[in-house]
């Protein structure tokens, strides 16, 4: 089945999409403030990092609806609302979020697309689906760590980096205050965390 875009269901997909990246972007921003609020500078740091490759999934999106630039495009979706009083909640609901995506929403789009005549934008939909899942794993992993309360505590020694200076401590948990920059152990995390950085450094004596 082939169709145009302008009559097709994937061009409602695709902003539906966008709308829901959006959407991430600024419920991450959010909690960021709030895991600001509590000291968890770490997490703070993930919900920024992961709202920014959010923005980068809308504008891929927002790229294909160029040929409707001053329509008004009407679309039903469903949308959530996260609004807790914890970190670790936020985290959860994150984590369920971006699975939804993965394993429901942008894979039906593909399929969609690809039924359609669309197989750019199907292949946009699988490629971004799969980056939703290692977000979903990624807001997985530091809520497990919180809710066991080993964010800042490991059962073998390992190394810590600083996210505000990027010193690196060595031992069972980070120091409580850096020792370079003085930011309070918030700020620390495991260094096999740490974008952009493979294995285990050597840190001059």
């Amino acid at each position: 089945m082939s169709v145009s875009f302008a009559e097709s269901e994937t061009k409602k997909n695709v902003l539906r999409a966008f709308a829901g990246e959006s959407q991430a972007r600024n419920r991450y921003t959010f909690s960021a403030g709030l895991a600001r609020k509590n000291g968890l500078y770490v997490i703070e740091s993930v919900f920024h990092f992961t709202a920014n490759q959010e923005m980068a999934h809308a504008r891929a999106f927002y790229d294909y609806l160029e040929k409707c630039s001053g329509e008004n495009i009407a679309i039903d979706g469903t949308y959530p609302v996260d609004l807790y009083t914890t970190v670790l909640e936020h985290l959860r609901a994150a984590q369920h979020n971006e699975y939804q995506e993965y394993e429901h929403d942008y894979t039906d789009f593909a399929h969609v697309a690809k039924e359609e005549g669309f197989p750019e934008i199907s292949h946009l939909f699988s490629q971004i689906a799969r980056i939703e899942k290692i977000h979903g794993d990624r807001f997985g992993q530091f809520a497990d760590l919180l809710e066991k309360d080993k964010l800042f505590i490991s059962e073998v020694e390992c190394q810590w980096m600083c996210l505000n200076c990027g010193n690196v401590s060595e031992g069972t948990r980070p120091p409580q205050v850096c020792p370079v920059c003085k930011h309070p152990q918030g700020y620390f995390v495991r260094l096999e965390m740490v974008p952009y950085q493979m294995g285990k450094l050597v840190v001059p004596q």
